[in-house]
């Protein structure tokens, strides 16, 4: 399921919870699994507005996954990306589920593998079988005579970190740059997909033959901003080129593949007593942190690292959108919220406390994102002194409601998903127009389900789901091109005036094209706006500054 983050910290910070689920390489295991957990709770995840899975994590003796459809589930309980697994039923990569159980902390990553491979067989039936089918990725090569990586000069865990951009002045376009220490090229490839996903929308595999561990820094323009960095800017492919002196192109060619042949959407009943069995754990908190204002121009980011959350140039207002899954674009969202919130910038460098092993060296603290939600949540609490809750208030939503449809019926057999980027055809709406800079393109959704996810899909146009005024049934493709609400007129204030034409992002003379306006060119149908009871985030009290470190 596509996801766009709204702000540095989601981008940089969420990449905590990547731990062993996109790996690319290996086959699917053929003999069944040996060892099971000791204890399991599993259930349908709550919805959120930004779901993607978090984990596996195995922390003490809990194991944890957040917000994973079954598609990520075989993934990970394979070592597979998700593109190779095939087959299943359509709701593959759509319903998602929450696992809490139990294993020994020693227990190896193989293992628990194998656990969870026999969770998903225990709980919900799978039925899968090895195969092989001709898959497209890119591939990574070494050029002959040209590779420019410095091997590194002494053992260490492998490790790609975001770096702080050098402060370029006013208008620069931003840079991604990542630092990589002891990094295999296998393990680059997965760290590459994973950090460059505006570009690499197929896994990467690696085809250099170079066995070592290597020191390298990488700088690219992120994808969204290679048009407007000119001759400045460099995308992934020709910074992988020039700087490490190696290729990445997209080809085609037979790789292994897990083919689903049955699995239940409904797991099994937990046992009774898994409550007491498995209790919640204590809240998480930073063991000490620092809040201090920004130095002025200061680039916004964020990163993780031996256990230290190091902040730079974030509102409040972001950081508590971040901690408590809302939407810091939304005007409503937030209640009572004063203007400093949105505008004063800190800087917050936060030490998780590390666990006693009794070795010489303290072992880095394991944390999941869920868990770096609670600390944040608590720190912000506690330095800035807000008191919040949550209530029902009529704000600003939207309903789809037809015109003259054009849309196209999906093979209700094909997996339901979205993907940034050009459809199966390959046609790619962007090009010919500059100010066009998003394409989606949704196969086999509902036009409820495609409500659901616009608040994902268009940060700034959409805040809350969107409702089905259509009376269109069944399923459909999906293609939407448009301008980022950036490149469009700001929006008008929110009104209740549920009739009102919400064309209010009309096109833009330089040739912006709004959602709007792809709602009704592409698809015939219009999005109208009403005022809707839904849940919002109500600030009692808050302090403008912190309290001291």
């Amino acid at each position: 399921m596509i996801r766009v983050p709204s702000q540095w910290l989601a981008i940089a910070l969420l990449s905590v919870s990547a731990v062993g689920a996109s790996a690319q390489s290996s086959a699917p295991a053929a003999d069944p699994p040996s060892r099971s957990f000791e204890i399991a709770d599993v259930h349908v995840a709550p919805h959120v507005l930004r779901p993607f899975m978090d984990g596996p994590n195995l922390i003490g003796d809990r194991y944890t996954i957040h917000q994973a459809s079954m598609l990520d589930l075989i993934g990970a309980a394979y070592n597979l990306d998700a593109g190779n697994v095939q087959g299943g039923p359509s709701w593959l990569d759509w319903d998602r589920y929450e696992i809490v159980a139990k294993a020994p902390a020693t227990t190896s990553k193989a293992d628990l593998r194998l656990m969870l491979q026999a969770l998903l067989k225990e709980r919900f039936n799978l039925v899968a079988h090895n195969g092989s089918a001709p898959m497209p990725a890119y591939v990574l090569k070494a050029q002959a005579g040209k590779v420019k990586l410095k091997e590194s000069a002494e053992a260490g865990e492998p490790v790609c970190e975001p770096q702080m951009s050098p402060d370029q002045g006013q208008g620069a376009i931003r840079q991604i740059i990542v630092a990589c220490h002891h990094e295999s090229m296998e393990k680059f490839a997965e760290d590459i997909h994973d950090m460059a996903g505006g570009y690499l929308t197929k896994p990467v595999v690696d085809a250099t033959d170079l066995k070592g561990t290597y020191d390298f820094t990488l700088t690219w323009t992120p994808r969204g901003l290679l048009e407007a960095a000119g001759a400045q800017g460099i995308s992934v492919f020709d910074a992988v080129e020039k700087q490490l002196g190696l290729k990445l192109a997209l080809e085609t060619a037979p790789r292994m593949v897990l083919i689903v042949d049955s699995v239940n959407d409904s797991p099994t009943a937990n046992l009774p007593d898994v409550a007491g069995k498995l209790p919640p754990l204590p809240p998480a908190q930073f063991e000490v942190a620092t809040i201090r204002p920004s130095k002025p121009d200061v680039q916004p980011m964020g990163r993780i690292n031996n256990g230290v959350v190091d902040v730079h140039g974030l509102t409040v207002k972001q950081i508590i959108a971040f901690a408590w899954d809302l939407n810091d674009f939304d005007p409503e969202e937030f209640v009572n919220a004063p203007k400093w919130l949105s505008e004063d910038k800190f800087d917050i460098v936060a030490k998780i406390s590390t666990e006693e092993t009794g070795d010489a060296a303290p072992k880095a603290p394991q944390f999941d994102n869920f868990q770096l939600q609670q600390m944040l949540r608590a720190l912000i609490e506690d330095r800035f002194k807000m008191k919040d809750h949550w209530e029902n208030r009529g704000v600003s939503a939207y309903t789809m409601k037809a015109i003259s449809p054009k849309l196209i019926k999906a093979d209700p057999s094909s997996r339901t998903h979205c993907d940034e980027g050009p459809g199966p055809n390959g046609k790619d709406l962007r090009l010919g127009n500059p100010m066009i800079n998003r394409l989606v393109f949704c196969q086999n959704v509902t036009l409820e389900q495609l409500g659901i996810l616009l608040p994902n899909l268009a940060f700034g146009y959409i805040y809350y789901p969107v409702a089905d005024g259509t009376g269109l049934k069944g399923s459909y493709d999906v293609t939407l091109a448009f301008s980022s609400v950036d490149r469009t007129l700001a929006p008008p204030p929110p009104t209740s005036n549920t009739q009102q034409n919400s064309n209010a992002l009309a096109a833009d003379p330089s040739g912006a094209v709004s959602l709007f306006d792809a709602f009704k060119n592409e698809l015939g149908l219009k999005l109208e706006k009403e005022k809707r009871s839904m849940p919002v985030f109500v600030i009692d009290h808050i302090e403008e500054q912190p309290t001291a470190n």
